[in-house]
């Protein structure tokens, strides 16, 4: 432990394209990435030839790209993958156990999702001449039927995500409450709920909280939403990082979470914010967020690093080859459309959506060094990933001069304590 590790890390890689040039961009982002020791990324798409059913849902786009993109993801030199997110399960079962033999074949250590509870949650190691070092990925952000199943002795588990749960509850005034009391006797808005508790297939958590249409409220002087981890998933993971803390020099905490505080998606939910703290209280040595495909601010914790969301990497959503007769069907298209057609539908022409808004398309990556577990120094090296081009163009990362992202950055991180000064185009944080 009395080497220097240094980490680097990006937020999600929604690869569907194979790289058409490895010069350039490229070499430059591969460099810098090629001389750290940890190079973390998150797969959020399912890699195979169609070897499982599309999900009766998905993470918005059923994602999935030819197994062979995750050659240009170890060409960048990633080594670390997480990929418990919302897309996971997009093609069930079989995309996941695919993907899974794909990360495999390319040799990637990689956490996050598997066979059972067990396996989706345990820690991965990554061997390099600096340390050992742990990953535990978890993700926030997925459909209810996704979560991995614990095993029994006398019944198998169930495949899927290393899930944290969390609970919202919703606070409004007394007169509010009364309201909402009377609108739910008018229309019996909670009959099947209220027939599953007499039943007993509900358990009531506790009687000072209204359920109120798949929502819990309380009455109360401030009104507002609060969100907490779930007490089952967060003591799951600290039992992991605490076990990767006695195995490892180092433990890496991924989370994929889209929820956000209130309106603004650049502000991390409460939830989260105590989730990261909690797992640096519990041993890890950073937390890497994505999700929102949006930056986030950084917070410097116990003299380790919170990265609450470092966006996008490589994002090309708008670029999968085929899409299940379901996407078609919630724009009214039918057989006859092509994915062109229903991708034209959904953006209405490039109008809105991801590729109308520039925050998506522009990020960071940071690059870390830590000694004996202690945080020395952070840089933040800008990128963007081609705002204005055209859909199948769009979405390869690049090196920038443009320091408009670290000063968004700046400002994100001031609420956390944290100072970035921005020094000839890279933004440094000093311990």
């Amino acid at each position: 432990m009395n080497k220097q590790i240094v980490f680097s890390a990006t937020g999600d890689s929604f690869i569907t394209r194979r790289l058409p040039s490895k010069d350039g961009p490229f070499q430059e982002l591969s460099s810098l990435l090629k001389n750290t020791d940890v190079r973390f990324t998150n797969l959020e798409v399912t890699t195979h030839n169609f070897e499982g059913e599309p999900g009766a849902v998905s993470g918005g786009t059923w994602a999935i790209a030819e197994p062979t993109v995750l050659e240009d993801l170890k060409d960048y030199g990633f080594n670390l993958v997480a990929w418990a997110n919302n897309h996971t399960l997009d093609y069930s079962f079989g995309g996941l156990h695919a993907t899974e033999r794909s990360l495999n074949q390319y040799g990637f250590i990689h956490a996050g999702a598997g066979k059972n509870l067990a396996k989706a949650s345990e820690p991965r190691y990554l061997e390099t001449a600096s340390g050992r070092v742990a990953l535990i990925s978890v993700t926030s952000s997925f459909h209810e039927s996704w979560i991995a199943g614990n095993e029994r002795p006398d019944m198998m588990g169930r495949p899927g995500v290393n899930p944290l749960r969390y609970h919202t509850i919703y606070t409004v005034t007394s007169e509010k409450m009364k309201q909402l009391k009377s609108i739910a006797e008018a229309v019996n808005i909670n009959a099947e709920y209220d027939l599953s508790v007499k039943d007993g297939f509900i358990v009531e958590e506790d009687d000072e909280l209204f359920y109120f249409g798949g929502h819990y409220f309380k009455e109360g002087v401030h009104e507002g939403e609060s969100t907490t981890p779930s007490k089952v998933d967060l003591e799951r993971i600290s039992r992991s990082i605490r076990e990767a803390s006695r195995q490892a020099d180092y433990v890496l905490v991924s989370i994929h979470a889209h929820e956000m505080q209130g309106k603004d998606l650049s502000q991390p939910a409460e939830f989260l914010t105590a989730f990261s703290r909690r797992c640096i209280d519990e041993g890890a040595h950073s937390v890497i967020g994505h999700g929102p495909h949006i930056v986030r601010g950084i917070e410097i914790y116990k003299e380790r690093p919170i990265f609450y969301s470092l966006g996008n990497f490589i994002f090309q959503n708008e670029t999968v080859t085929h899409l299940p007769a379901d996407f078609y069907e919630k724009y009214g298209l039918t057989n006859t459309h092509s994915v062109a057609d229903a991708l034209d539908v959904r953006s209405k022409n490039e109008t809105r959506g991801f590729g109308t808004n520039p925050k998506i398309w522009s990020s960071f990556v940071p690059v870390w060094k830590m000694v004996d577990g202690k945080l020395s120094e952070i840089e933040l090296y800008p990128v963007e990933l081609g705002y204005g081009l055209s859909r199948y163009q769009r979405g390869w990362p690049a090196l920038t001069d443009d320091t408009n992202i670290l000063a968004k950055l700046q400002e994100l991180s001031k609420p956390f304590g944290t100072e970035i000064k921005i020094d000839n185009g890279i933004g440094k944080i000093t311990i």
